[in-house]
């Protein structure tokens, strides 16, 4: 039946190759430790609730490897439970098809979890980066290409899969919409900046100019052969581009993402308007965001109220 999931995923789910080999993977490891403490072949019908919580268990005490102080290192309550929206996935799967008479895996709570707010850029920062790039030579393909991805990161608030998947078609006429289809197949339109649209139309005839393109690619992002970016290239420029600028901590295109949100709610804007643009399903994931702008409310209160200014 793991292949029926696996093609249930892909096709009917439209997860990534990424995310479908990590369910596979997850729900590989449990059948493994099923096996072995039943001392029999994996049976679904067999797994039982209480197979489930043992198996919490057994994930929380066997951890991920030693420290290099020779410490057993233990999983992070997010990781188990990942693995375990892994195996609700894999028995709702097979309880919707008829395969199991009841799912084993319904009502299972996941593990309460330290709440972290998402890291981002400061504003003051972020503005000194986005000068410093605009500064760059506009002649240079790969130079123009990473202050584009730096920018549309920052001002759409894109995922780093909906940024390499942007093909020239998906923008309107005039570069001002964007078309983004993200998690689940979900289309939403994306208004660009007219700053940014001058900047992907220059970076369009850059392109042509150059000639950097032969093969009739449509993709937005390109290497410099001309094909369509890939994901790990995108990170290690937004990477090197933060480390670069003196930002500080996680470095990556979802602390872009982040700091998008963020900028947008302590600019006043609506969460159900950030909820639309950023393509969350539900509010609840646009609500942390909420903790940072109440962080940076604090900070303001502390240099402005009188009674902070006494003590």
């Amino acid at each position: 039946m793991l292949d029926d999931f696996t093609r249930y995923l892909t096709v009917e789910r439209r997860y990534s190759p990424l995310t479908v080999r990590n369910y596979c993977r997850d729900v590989e490891r449990f059948m493994v430790w099923w096996s072995e403490k039943n001392k029999q072949p994996f049976v679904a019908n067999k797994v039982k609730k209480e197979h489930l919580r043992e198996w919490i268990v057994y994930r929380s005490e066997q951890g991920r490897g030693k420290s290099t102080a020779g410490r057993r290192v233990k999983l992070k309550a997010d990781t188990i439970n990942r693995e375990l929206s892994s195996l609700r996935a894999y028995f709702r799967f097979l309880h919707r098809h008829g395969k199991l008479e009841s799912d084993p895996a319904l009502h299972l709570p996941a593990l309460r979890t330290a709440q972290r707010l998402p890291s981002f850029v400061p504003e003051s920062r972020m503005q000194e980066l986005l000068h410093d790039t605009a500064e760059t030579p506009t002649n240079d393909f790969e130079s123009s290409r990473d202050e584009l991805i730096i920018l549309l990161l920052y001002t759409t608030g894109l995922r780093l899969a909906e940024l390499v998947a942007i093909d020239w078609s998906d923008f309107s006429a005039d570069m001002r919409t964007l078309r983004v289809v993200g998690k689940g197949d979900k289309e939403r339109l994306v208004p660009i900046l007219p700053p940014v649209a001058e900047k992907i139309i220059a970076h369009r005839h850059l392109i042509q100019w150059q000639q950097i393109c032969k093969s009739g690619e449509k993709a937005l992002f390109l290497t410099c052969r001309g094909d369509r970016i890939s994901r790990i290239k995108v990170y290690r420029i937004v990477q090197r581009v933060l480390s670069e600028a003196g930002v500080k901590g996680k470095k990556s295109p979802h602390v872009l993402r982040h700091t998008f949100a963020t900028h947008l709610m302590n600019g006043g804007a609506d969460m159900r308007e950030i909820q639309e643009l950023m393509g969350h399903s539900s509010l609840q994931s646009t609500q942390v965001y909420t903790h940072n702008s109440i962080a940076r409310l604090r900070e303001v209160y502390a240099a402005a109220h009188p009674r902070e200014r006494e003590e």
